[in-house]
């Protein structure tokens, strides 16, 4: 079945863009969508829990990837990395006037000079200084990155709220946002009811708001991030499934990374990196339920959410959520997605 980026649109009134985050993590609504949709607070997560159930959590850390300068010419530029390419280049989008030229020296945050090596698709390549570390660099000098719907400058509550409790191996220009609702009494409240944690990294690159060009979705080409899941996750989900539980992917990163290393049919630990583009049709092997935010309109984060939990389902599920005023993006509310509506009877 084919698809055109038009099959994933709605309407959103502006107000409920999130702006800003709650005062408490878990104080976000939690719309549960099986058969039926269930309105309830992020909070209420682990009623919805069975004992032997895997939460499967994104443990990347979002840098200060957001960094102001100037050309040699004196015209102010902004640069936004979209991913490391080891201790000393990356890839990052320039925002400036005129578009810098391979060999061109930025001077960035009056500290440092990089050097353009050249151009890869939209990206750009830059080389840093050999003398310290790009992350070192990058934390020290940088701004963290909020998203573009976000109509304001980061500010200092920003630096905890847009990372995730767990957040461990940095390496994000966005923050894996499933995971932003969950706070340590969630954490507990989970292991409390019987469901075990494991973990994985994805990096999120900026070409995770980049929008989709193409009318025909079978022209897409996704961006690449890289993953890395240890041994011990994958033995905790082959364990969880042997023994009847779910594994619970939270986010859509999550999610990405699970199924790009369970293509060849079985799921892999190891390091990597994914273009994987998830459309309805696409067959799910690892993950048996979702944790997510709403998503953009014509995004292939919606496109993934979609796949999995059915077309018609979603479009009902966010109607609903416009119609009850929920709160849309990475600082809104939640979505619990399961095809296991077994699970719901004794919550309700």
């Amino acid at each position: 079945m084919s698809f055109t980026v038009n099959d994933f649109d709605y309407d959103l009134p502006a107000r409920l863009v999130a702006q800003a985050p709650l005062a408490a993590r878990s104080a976000s609504r939690l719309l549960v969508v099986g058969k039926t949709l269930i309105d309830r607070h992020f909070a209420d997560l682990p009623e919805f829990v069975r004992p032997g159930d895997l939460f499967v959590f994104n443990d990347t850390r979002v840098l200060h990837a957001r960094l102001f300068g100037v050309k040699a010419s004196g015209g102010a530029i902004e640069v936004l990395l979209e991913r490391p390419l080891g201790p000393h280049e990356a890839l990052a989008q320039v925002r400036a006037s005129r578009s810098p030229c391979v060999g061109a020296t930025l001077r960035l945050a009056d500290a440092f000079e990089v050097t353009v090596l050249g151009r890869v698709g939209e990206f750009f390549h830059l080389q840093f200084p050999q003398d310290d570390d790009l992350l070192t660099l990058v934390e020290r000098h940088g701004k963290l990155p909020l998203p573009p719907y976000i109509r304001r400058a980061a500010a200092d509550a920003d630096e905890n709220r847009y990372q995730t409790v767990y957040a461990r191996d940095p390496g994000s220009v966005a923050a894996p946002t499933a995971g932003l609702h969950f706070d340590r009494n969630v954490l507990d409240a989970l292991t409390g009811a019987g469901a075990k944690l494991a973990w994985l990294t994805l990096h999120v690159g900026a070409g995770t708001f980049q929008p989709v060009r193409v009318h025909d979705l079978a022209e897409h080409h996704m961006h690449r991030e890289r993953y890395l899941i240890p041994p011990a996750t994958v033995a905790a989900i082959a364990a969880t499934h042997a023994a009847g539980g779910r594994v619970i992917a939270v986010g859509t990163t999550s999610m990405r990374a699970l199924e790009a290393a369970a293509r060849g049919g079985e799921l892999t630990a190891g390091e990597g990196e994914t273009d994987i583009f998830i459309l309805p049709g696409f067959r799910f092997r690892v993950a048996d339920a979702l944790v997510t935010n709403f998503h953009l309109p014509r995004s292939t984060l919606l496109m993934l959410v979609s796949a999995f939990a059915g077309m018609e389902t979603i479009r009902r599920a966010y109607a609903h959520a416009i119609a009850c005023d929920y709160r849309f993006f990475s600082y809104g509310d939640a979505m619990f997605l399961t095809r296991d509506d077994e699970a719901l009877c004794n919550a309700v």
